[in-house]
């Protein structure tokens, strides 16, 4: 036990990059967890994965492109077709789900195939390079400054809006046609909601990658629903949660040197099924 303590304070110590992932996972965790309550119950989880591969095909769009920074191509694309999900699914004649799956078979199906016809300069793996987009970086020396600080004002923004607008997205979450009804301006809140879910998706792609941003999303949010029942309640137990299953991932990582997403997807997993089994205590004990 001594000697892993050491090898994380070395780590932390020597390593700029280790203290990068640890912020920008913490950072990520956090604002994924807040929306992550109102897109479950909104009956909309499945959002993150259509938007995470509009994120892969638009980066696969850049590549090709050749654009230095592909967050001037990935933001846009990923902010619109949030928009144009949450503003529309439930009004259009394809419905929200449906909607889904198509940008999310459709966006992912391009990317793959764009990387394949047109290798991106200067990488001969292209299945390295899916890989790592689809399932995140291996390494998680992968960071860099820019990095962290483009997350770090971004998280900020989105907390700010989170807690300036907590009643009108409380509202808009539970029942949207009585917010309406009480001059709340819905439309304006779920367009605010879609930009927030698309600045935390391309976010988060550096460290979890596209496929696995959903568990970002949703475990946090269904974990403090097996023990809390108040909107206020379930969102700040999730934001705990997320946060702690984020720091757990990452130093298991770093000691184990396994890949950083696929680390914090498996602690939520581990602490869903904690969390579902003092829900079950609870509601005997209740009874």
């Amino acid at each position: 036990m001594v000697e892993v303590f050491n090898k994380l304070a070395d780590y932390f110590q020597n390593v700029p990059a280790v203290r990068y992932a640890f912020i920008v996972g913490i950072l990520i965790a956090l604002c994924a967890s807040l929306l992550g309550v109102t897109l479950v119950l909104k009956r909309f989880s499945f959002i993150g994965d259509g938007l995470s591969h509009v994120a892969f095909g638009a980066m696969a769009v850049a590549a090709v492109v050749g654009l230095t920074d592909n967050m001037l191509l990935i933001m846009p694309v990923t902010i619109i077709c949030a928009v144009l999900l949450l503003a529309t699914g439930k009004n259009s004649k394809i419905k929200g789900d449906a909607s889904v799956a198509m940008i999310s078979v459709g966006a992912l199906a391009i990317g793959y195939l764009l990387m394949n016809k047109f290798p991106v300069s200067g990488s001969g793996n292209v299945a390295g390079d899916v890989c790592s987009t689809l399932f995140g970086s291996t390494s998680i020396l992968s960071l860099t400054e820019t990095d962290v600080w483009v997350t770090i004002i971004l998280s900020l923004i989105v907390l700010v809006l989170f807690v300036l607008f907590y009643n009108k997205i409380f509202s808009v979450t539970f029942d949207e046609d009585f917010a309406r009804a009480t001059g709340t301006k819905a439309g304006l809140y779920n367009l605010i909601i879609a930009i927030i879910i698309a600045v935390i998706i391309v976010l988060a792609m550096n460290v979890v990658g596209s496929l696995l941003i959903s568990a970002l999303i949703i475990f946090p949010a269904l974990s403090a629903m097996r023990v809390f029942k108040s909107f206020r309640s379930v969102t700040v137990c999730a934001a705990c949660v997320s946060v702690f299953c984020a720091s757990t991932g990452i130093i298991i990582s770093i000691i184990d040197g396994t890949p950083v997403g696929s680390t914090i997807v498996a602690v939520d997993i581990a602490v869903f099924v904690v969390f579902w089994i003092i829900g079950l205590i609870k509601g005997g004990v209740k009874r």
